[in-house]
C-alpha cells in the first residue's frame, strides 16, 4: 500500500545522510506528522487528503514490528472501506533499515544497520 501511495519502489527513498527503505521513510514522516509528503503527485487530483492519510495509516499498521499487532486482511478491508472505524496508532515498524552513508563513505565501506535480525535459508532438495 505504501508503494501505491508514493508511486515509488521500496528501495528508492533517500535522505541527505542515510538511505531508507519505504517503511523507514514512511515511519519518519508518520512520526513528524507529514504523511501527505508520501503522496505520489499524480494522485493529487484523484483522491482526498483524508483518504490518502487513512491509507497511509493502515499501511503503517500492516508493517508493525510484532506480527500479532498487524491487522488481518479482513480488518484491513474494513479499515479502508468504513471511515467510522477508529484506527489504533501504529508503533515502530519492522524492517526499518538504515545506512549512515556519510561516515561509511569516509571509511570506504557501506555497512547496513538493521534493528531486525534476519537470515536467509536456502532449501535444497535431495
Amino acid at each position: 500500500m505504501l508503494e501505491i501511495i508514493s508511486g515509488r519502489k521500496n528501495s528508492s527513498f533517500y535522505n541527505a545522510d542515510r538511505v531508507l527503505n519505504i517503511v523507514g521513510y514512511a515511519w519518519e514522516l508518520w512520526k513528524e506528522g507529514r504523511g501527505l509528503e508520501l503522496m505520489d503527485p499524480t494522485l493529487k487530483d484523484s483522491c482526498t487528503e483524508d483518504q490518502l492519510l487513512r491509507c497511509f495509516h493502515v499501511g503503517m499498521l500492516c508493517v508493525e514490528e510484532n506480527a500479532a499487532d498487524r491487522p488481518s486482511m479482513s480488518d484491513v478491508a474494513s479499515m479502508l472501506t468504513t471511515e467510522t472505524i477508529s484506527l489504533p496508532l501504529p508503533t515502530r515498524p519492522a524492517f526499518v533499515i538504515r545506512r549512515n552513508v556519510e561516515s561509511d563513505i569516509s571509511r570506504g565501506e557501506l555497512q547496513v544497520i538493521s534493528v531486525n535480525g534476519l537470515s536467509n535459508t536456502t532449501v535444497a532438495g535431495r
